[in-house]
């Protein structure tokens, strides 16, 4: 007989918004230890320093959290002028200062470029991996890495306020996107240097900071079924894949790991999910009027 997993079968997402101060994975504890949950991780992480959206995963829906760092998400930040430091924000050491302002067209300009499907380097301090080890904890070392560019797509970014020595922004986009790299390459591409003053992920795909609860409320709420009936249900983080409902007898078949019929059909090949009296089963590629299961839910 198995060993029984500690804390209790707990299924769905808790939306908390982040403060500064503290980072994604101890969030990530504190709901943990608040719901007494087996299960928990997190779709995309915040900066320590950046506050905003944080989605946490309690049990099958962490089998979700690859779509929901897929799907888009917005951030609103302010860069500040004349400065580079070595973490791009404003935690860091400054390496180098610039008296260059940019004029209010000047940065309208330069935005351009930052906009649809770009490059980006990621940031020193970041937790891409080299060579199997974290960038951060390389960094912290004083090494210095030759990161490779990524691939990112910028759905939206405009400039919302400003001053002479500061700009504040509003970007859409999808993942793997690093404010902090955009404000470095924009004060770079403007001659006056720039790096993050603050940042706050407003939204994350279906889920919004203005629901979410703050580590205060969690704390008071801590063990209660009240912060249970704060959860939201895990086929959220399917809502930009189709649903297609099945029988009893294909939930069965394909709660076992089998392809199992659909009563309403998807494009050739296409990723969708099946669900049964409106619960999901299982998340699968849609074939000859079936779903093939790749991902199957216990609840």
């Amino acid at each position: 007989m198995g060993r029984r997993k500690k804390g209790n079968a707990v299924h769905g997402w808790l939306i908390v918004d982040k403060p500064a101060g503290v980072t994604s994975t101890q969030v990530v504890g504190k709901v943990h230890w608040a719901l007494d949950a087996q299960k928990a991780g997190h779709a995309g992480t915040l900066d320590p320093d950046a506050t905003g959206v944080l989605a946490v995963a309690l049990g099958e829906a962490t089998k979700t959290v690859p779509f929901v760092t897929d799907a888009l998400k917005c951030y609103c930040f302010r860069v500040i002028w004349g400065a580079s430091t070595a973490t791009d924000d404003v935690s860091g050491a400054v390496l180098e200062r610039s008296d260059r302002r940019p004029a209010p067209a000047d940065i309208e300009a330069a935005l351009v470029a930052f906009r649809g499907d770009i490059l980006q380097v990621p940031p020193q301090v970041s937790a891409v991996k080299v060579e199997g080890e974290r960038a951060y904890d390389l960094a912290r070392e004083g090494v210095e890495m030759d990161l490779v560019a990524r691939p990112l797509f910028v759905d939206r970014l405009e400039m919302t306020d400003g001053d002479v020595d500061w700009a504040e922004f509003e970007m859409v986009c999808g993942k793997g996107g690093y404010v902090r790299s955009i404000a470095r390459d924009l004060g770079a591409a403007l001659g006056c240097l720039g790096h993050v003053g603050w940042l706050r992920r407003t939204w994350s795909g279906p889920f919004d900071a203005n629901d979410g609860l703050s580590l205060e409320e969690i704390e008071s709420l801590a063990r209660t079924p009240a912060l249970h009936a704060r959860l939201k249900p895990l086929q959220l983080g399917l809502c930009d894949l189709p649903e297609l409902p099945v029988s009893e007898a294909a939930a069965h078949r394909l709660r076992h790991g089998n392809p199992g019929e659909v009563l309403s059909g998807a494009d050739h090949g296409e990723t969708c999910w099946a669900s049964h009296l409106g619960q999901p089963v299982a998340i699968g590629v849609y074939r000859a009027g079936a779903i093939h299961p790749t991902k199957v839910f216990q609840v």
